[in-house]
């Protein structure tokens, strides 16, 4: 494949993706390749490419003779997504508190600067930058188990995140104060180098963001 067919099909794949976890395309739409054509400027054969990647996954859900549609939600898939965002980001953190070195230190001060920056804004009332307030929660827990030494794990975690995200913007509402003082403690306790203490706290706010969610979705 030509780089410029590489860059269009990466290019049609982040912008689909963006746009079914950020609730643009909402679960359970039915994804015609007319349409979509159009709205992604892209060939059939790059959006086939795209939408079976997506359904790999599993962003995006292939029914013989009926096509392509986006992935249904559930109370019990949000469950299962949680559960397996703990144990690969509580892992991760852990082994990340204990090799992580100057560099990684200095990222994670950088991430958790950008994400107070923004809840500070949140906290006024503005909820403008939604997307942007996410995108620097990633970078911050990303930051967090950037030194985990496992690319592997890395990987498999950012897909799970992408689908825990893809619910979180289904009921977007900032948790506040205590979501900052949860972020704090976590990034305190990673600075200080106590792996099982950054680990514990981590679980329990992904916990709560869950309850949250869970409670929002009614």
């Amino acid at each position: 494949m030509s780089k410029t067919g590489v860059t269009v099909g990466s290019s049609t794949y982040e912008k689909l993706k963006h746009d079914i976890i950020f609730g643009v395309l909402a679960p359970g739409t039915k994804l015609k390749l007319g349409p979509l054509r159009q709205s992604y400027e892209a060939s059939v054969s790059t959006l086939r490419e795209t939408l079976n990647r997506l359904a790999s996954e599993g962003f995006v859900t292939a029914e013989e003779q009926r096509g392509f549609f986006v992935s249904p939600v559930s109370n019990k898939d949000l469950i299962e997504i949680t559960n397996l965002r703990v144990l690969l980001e509580c892992h991760a953190i852990r082994k990340s508190v204990v090799a992580g070195g100057t560099e990684w230190e200095g990222n994670l001060v950088a991430a958790h600067y950008k994400l107070h920056q923004m809840e500070k804004r949140m906290a006024t009332g503005d909820e403008s930058e939604k997307e942007t307030w996410k995108r620097f929660d990633w970078e911050f827990h990303l930051a967090l188990i950037q030194a985990c030494d496992s690319q592997n794990l890395l990987d498999l975690h950012a897909i799970i995140y992408d689908k825990y995200l893809r619910y979180q913007m289904l009921v977007l509402t900032y948790r506040g104060q205590v979501a900052v003082e949860e972020h704090k403690a976590i990034f305190d306790a990673a600075l200080a180098r106590d792996a099982e203490l950054a680990g514990r706290l981590l679980e329990q706010h992904i916990q709560n963001g869950l309850d949250h969610t869970l409670a929002a979705l009614g």
